[in-house]
């Protein structure tokens, strides 16, 4: 029976376990997207769907308890600043698991594991909409005040100069 064996050991210690989930958990925040073995990443998933949930509120507590698990700063720094704010709308789900092909040296299930807000082919950016313009043409600059000549705006110099002569 398998009662209460609830976590895949993937054939290490424990230590070593969760070393490898936090490296993995960071590389993942860090890149948005890595390749690794089909178990490894269910596990991640469940590793690191928590510490999304935590980045959506930028907390002192969140931030401690994020740096606690994945341990690198660079690595909450990015969760905190660019994740959680893209995925704050969003009530779960944060990771996308798609299988590739087997590993050849020891057949092993493949799979490309990514963050799901951040796949350019999957999700579109919504396009501002324009308002529909008039096809009546604007008009064209011939139909404007030609610029004045030189001759021109010395004659408009000179009859301001006596005007103001005349005033005074």
């Amino acid at each position: 029976m398998r009662h209460g064996k609830k976590n895949n050991h993937l054939g290490r210690k424990t230590a070593h376990r969760k070393a490898m989930l936090s490296n993995m958990a960071g590389s993942l925040i860090e890149h948005k997207r890595i390749n690794t073995t089909v178990q490894k990443a269910k596990e991640l998933r469940r590793f690191v769907e928590p510490l999304i949930t935590r980045s959506k509120e930028n907390t002192t507590h969140n931030r401690r308890t994020a740096f606690a698990v994945l341990r690198s700063k660079l690595a909450v720094t990015e969760l905190f600043t660019v994740v959680g704010p893209k995925v704050a709308d969003r009530p779960g789900g944060y990771i996308r698991i798609i299988k590739t092909a087997n590993r050849l040296g020891d057949n092993a299930e493949m799979c490309m594991v990514e963050l799901v807000d951040f796949n350019q082919l999957y999700t579109k950016e919504e396009k501002k909409k324009t308002t529909r313009r008039s096809r009546r043409a604007k008009p064209a600059v011939e139909q404007l005040e030609p610029a004045p000549t030189a001759e021109e705006v010395t004659e408009k110099v000179t009859v301001e100069e006596t005007k103001e002569e005349s005033a005074e």
